[in-house]
């Protein structure tokens, strides 16, 4: 039922083996924590499927009330038990796969906190006797298979995170999106819309034995659509070509999950939905809503008329080869997935006082909304800037002459992280030195005041926002050699890849090692 999210399946697959291995029914708590729309909620009901267990989910986004958990006392009016009685009580099983969802925005209020209370229910030592206030009397819920879900770690108290198995969905790439949407949003989209509708004719023994025959040597030949046929009124050539799902997920669509993607995949179906319509009773349609092409084909020329015209123009701020001085471009990772994020610095040279004493010079200025950990971040950077630019070249007293503003675009974007560091210096030793950057350079590392280049976080998001911006080369921490080995193939392919422990190997993959003054 879901494509990739191959660490959830794995998982899944241990507990059942374990389940063998020792003849009984066991619990787990496992936290699926990632990006919107990555599969998190929707694979809790397929796990639940895959083992043949109930299914029973409640949310606890806002929750502030500790009786949701542990139920009222008898003695109120009204009162009734907890969420977890209510999911065995309509479950009708001591054993049920029970959902926690959004576990990373629970409230706190006058009526206590209920991540406290939950300390007790994701205890696998606990949970043996756990005693709702409404029943009083000890219940088990250690053969119970908890699911939670979150987007934000930050959020979950530690002692709530420490009961739980932490299983990290990172989002999708280019050809997951692309799968996913051929496999399983298209067919689902033109069933709901009314275009296509399932086989209903019923298999034969002969066909059924030609089909199995010929499984082994054609696999791949099925495909998710092959199972629908086009409803009635509905033109043959009605469909959605590869390279509008393509188009969809470059230009549109580059969230870390497919919900918006599946947004944009219903509006499509929709609006062929009515043309068909219309044009089977000869309605007339605004001009905005008519085919603008003879053809029900819908690809990448003739997508901006289902979809309205690109969200995402290019991937770069700059297409000049080199950069202009002092720019380069960095990595960011958000809850949206990977992105580019360009580096600006400018300098400011200040003239003479009437006593011929130069106004400013040797101060920073950032702008572009950064957050306290990155405005530190460009101090160290500055600092950092400074010692390596008297290192390469003592006689240059740029720093001391200019003042420096640096400039983090989007203004509106709100940005922290400490994962700039070397791209900001960089900026600003290209700057100094007056020598631009190849525009195929992409770098990410938090850097120390001594130089040494930090690890950082979200490296396949990354890579893939590197890739996807025409990146050739890019600049990595040491300690994220690990984390690179662990990405798929496909997307390293191309790539020239430099692991950096000190600032010295990033001037050099930036600069280049032919410099005479070169540290």
């Amino acid at each position: 039922d879901h494509y990739g999210l191959d660490e959830v399946k794995d998982t899944i697959l241990q507990f059942i083996a374990v389940g063998k291995l020792k003849g009984s029914v066991q619990g787990k708590i496992l936290l699926l924590a990632g990006p919107p729309g990555t599969g998190k909620t929707s694979i809790a009901q397929s796990v639940a499927d895959a083992l043949g267990r109930k299914f029973y989910r409640f949310s606890v986004g806002g929750l502030s009330d500790v009786s949701e958990i542990k139920g009222h006392r008898r003695t109120y009016v009204g009162a009734m038990p907890g969420k977890l009685v209510q999911g065995l009580k309509s479950s009708e099983t001591c054993n049920p796969l029970i959902l926690i969802d959004e576990i990373d925005k629970l409230g706190t209020g006058l009526r206590g906190d209920p991540a406290s209370a939950l300390l007790e229910v994701l205890d696998p030592s606990q949970n043996e006797t756990f005693r709702d206030h409404f029943l009083d009397v000890p219940l088990d819920l250690s053969k119970t298979l908890f699911v939670c879900t979150a987007n934000d770690l930050e959020r979950i108290p530690g002692p709530l995170l420490d009961r739980m198995e932490l299983i990290r969905l990172s989002g999708y790439d280019v050809p997951e999106k692309i799968a996913i949407a051929e496999q399983y949003l298209v067919p689902k989209s033109m069933k709901e819309s009314g275009l296509m509708t399932e086989k209903e004719k019923p298999e034969t023994d002969d066909e059924k034995d030609e089909r199995e025959t010929n499984a082994s040597d054609d696999a791949t030949s099925e495909t998710p659509l092959s199972k629908y046929i086009h409803s009635k009124d509905v033109p043959e050539s009605l469909t959605l070509n590869r390279n509008a799902i393509e188009s969809l997920v470059r230009w549109y669509c580059r969230e870390a999950g497919v919900r918006n993607l599946s947004k944009h995949i219903d509006k499509i179906t929709r609006k062929l939905a009515l043309q068909v319509v219309a044009e089977s009773e000869g309605a007339d349609l605004t001009e905005k809503s008519k085919r603008k092409k003879d053809t029900w084909e819908v690809n990448d020329d003739n997508l901006s008329d289902y979809v309205g015209k690109p969200i995402f123009t290019s991937d770069r701020l700059y297409e000049k080869d080199p950069l202009p001085h002092g720019i380069v471009m960095g990595l960011a990772w958000t809850s949206m997935g990977g992105s580019a994020l360009y580096i600006e610095t400018q300098g400011i040279k200040r003239g003479l006082d009437a006593d011929g004493k130069r106004r400013g010079g040797g101060t920073l200025k950032v702008t572009g909304q950064l957050g306290d950990v990155m405005k530190e971040s460009t101090q160290i950077a500055y600092t950092v800037a400074r010692a390596r630019l008297a290192d390469v070249d003592p006689n240059n007293a740029y720093f001391d002459e200019w003042d420096v503003h640096m400039h983090v675009p989007e203004g509106a974007t709100p940005k922290d992280g400490p994962s700039a560091g070397i791209t900001m210096v960089t900026s600003m030793l290209s700057l100094a030195l007056d020598r631009p950057i190849k525009n195929d350079l992409a770098m990410t590392g938090e850097v120390s005041l001594t130089g040494k280049v930090l690890a950082i976080g979200g490296v396949k998001e990354k890579t893939m926002a590197a890739r996807r911006a025409g990146i050739k080369c890019i600049a990595f921490p040491s300690a994220n050699k690990r984390d690179f080995e662990e990405i798929p193939e496909y997307l390293k392919e191309g790539l020239e890849v430099h692991f950096a422990d000190d600032y010295s190997t990033v001037y050099e993959v930036a600069f280049g090692k032919d410099n005479p003054n070169a540290p």
